[in-house]
């Protein structure tokens, strides 16, 4: 190396020192934060509870031993990432309410409800360019993947893909809350899914 000029050995002994797939290194680290977040609400989260509720703002929530399968989500997000979805979806809506699904009749954005509806963070995923396809083989799935399918056909769903996998078949497991509160289960694939999502922020 003494023969190659200043400048030269300068810019190589500092691409020597920088960290091993710092790339690499931080979305596997964020992957698994917010997975563990999300196990962390079983056996906190015991019960299923849809009621519209008034929330403080930003960081509302209710009480972590009820909530919808959004609140996995939202929670998991918070505690693990810092990112607040309630204050990212209202501030995305305000911006583009257009882009929005209707059904619900509202005319402005409600910080206390958006958030928690699983159509507003489909769209809200959506438009952060974190749509991947859907494979047709469900043991593709990833660890901190966002499933989002539709229970009886009608009903939107929405949990986190486990880095727990079915011993036989290879499976993902599912986080989420689908009625009996947050459980770490075989679900994946149970009801016809709608969408595959990945965001860490």
């Amino acid at each position: 190396m003494e023969s190659l000029p200043l400048t030269r050995r300068m810019m190589l002994a500092g691409l020597a020192s920088l960290p091993a797939c710092p790339a690499l290194a931080q979305p596997v680290s964020r992957v698994h934060a917010l997975i563990a977040a999300a196990r962390r609400q079983i056996g906190v989260t015991l019960a299923y509870d849809p009621a519209y509720s008034r929330l403080g703002f930003p960081g509302g929530d209710v009480p972590r031993a009820k909530g919808v399968c959004t609140d996995v989500v939202i929670r998991a997000y918070r505690d693990a990432l810092g990112l607040d979805l309630q204050a990212l979806v209202n501030a995305d809506m305000r911006a583009a309410f257009a882009a929005y699904p209707k059904r619900w009749g509202l005319k402005r954005p409600d910080s206390n409800i958006d958030h928690r509806r699983v159509p507003n963070l489909q769209t809200f995923f959506m438009r952060k360019h974190a749509q991947l396809p859907i494979p047709a083989d469900l043991s593709l799935w990833q660890p901190g993947d966002i499933m989002t399918c539709l229970v009886g056909g009608t009903l939107p769903h929405i949990g986190i893909v486990s880095d727990r996998r079915t011993m036989i078949a290879g499976r993902p497991l599912l986080i989420h809350n689908i009625g009996r509160g947050t459980r770490e289960e075989d679900a994946l694939g149970e009801h016809r899914i709608t969408g595959r999502y990945r965001w860490l922020g």
